[in-house]
């Protein structure tokens, strides 16, 4: 039974032994606004109010000593991850931001230049990050410690938060679709009534989660400027 729920989260589409399930990273960009080329329509005004919110909002985040554009680096992101959670929503479409591979590979390439960046530039920055201001002298050792193992955890802790977000519902709906061959029609009917809701409870949790992943990730750079 384990196995079998936990295999829709299998990547076992193959082709010349070539895993296709990996190409619906590639879906969203049809998500484009085509229109952008032509004229404005409501698609076009909708994208680009969103991006205009979370240019703004991460602007203020990065603070003022910034490079100009580097918004659009997390902007991007919040893009990519939720078109991904989003289309892992749909039937037979592989959900890739459910597996680690994909979650731990942005996380750890976000975080890993955003440490070589800081350590470098700003040296004395980063060591002044990790002893907190009015920290007694006989506790600093341990706040070193402790502030350099929860700055280690941080990519590991943004991708089992994505990850396990989408595996829980996900696996969620699996377990109450199977529950559906046994049970009456008024049973029945509170099922499909319940799915709807869960559906829409999962739509709000792959916008969010794009945005915890984001907004965590720019406050993130924000530390090494």
């Amino acid at each position: 039974m384990m196995n079998n729920l936990f295999s829709i989260f299998d990547p076992s589409t193959n082709l010349f032994n070539l895993s296709l399930n990996w190409i619906s990273i590639f879906i969203g960009m049809f998500f484009m606004p085509y229109s952008f080329w032509f004229m404005p329509n409501r698609h076009f005004m909708m994208w680009n109010f969103i991006s205009n919110k979370l240019h703004n909002e991460f602007k203020t985040l990065l603070g003022p000593n910034s490079f100009n554009g580097s918004t659009f680096i997390f902007v991007s992101l919040f893009f990519f991850i939720l078109f991904n959670n989003f289309l892992g929503l749909f039937p037979y479409i592989f959900t890739s931001t459910s597996h680690l591979n994909m979650s731990l590979s942005l996380s750890l390439t976000l975080w890993l230049s955003f440490m070589i960046y800081g350590w470098i530039n700003n040296t004395q920055h980063m060591l002044i990050h990790l002893i907190p201001q009015g920290t007694p002298t006989i506790l600093m050792p341990f706040m070193v410690l402790i502030e350099t193992i929860s700055n280690i955890i941080r990519p590991g802790t943004l991708a089992v938060r994505l990850t396990a977000n989408m595996i829980a519902g996900h696996l969620l709906l699996t377990l109450l679709s199977s529950t559906g061959n046994n049970m009456s029609s008024y049973l029945l009917i509170i099922l499909i009534f319940s799915q709807i809701l869960l559906l829409i409870l999962e739509s709000a949790v792959a916008i969010i989660q794009a945005y915890v992943i984001s907004t965590l990730s720019t406050l993130y750079s924000s530390e090494v400027n």
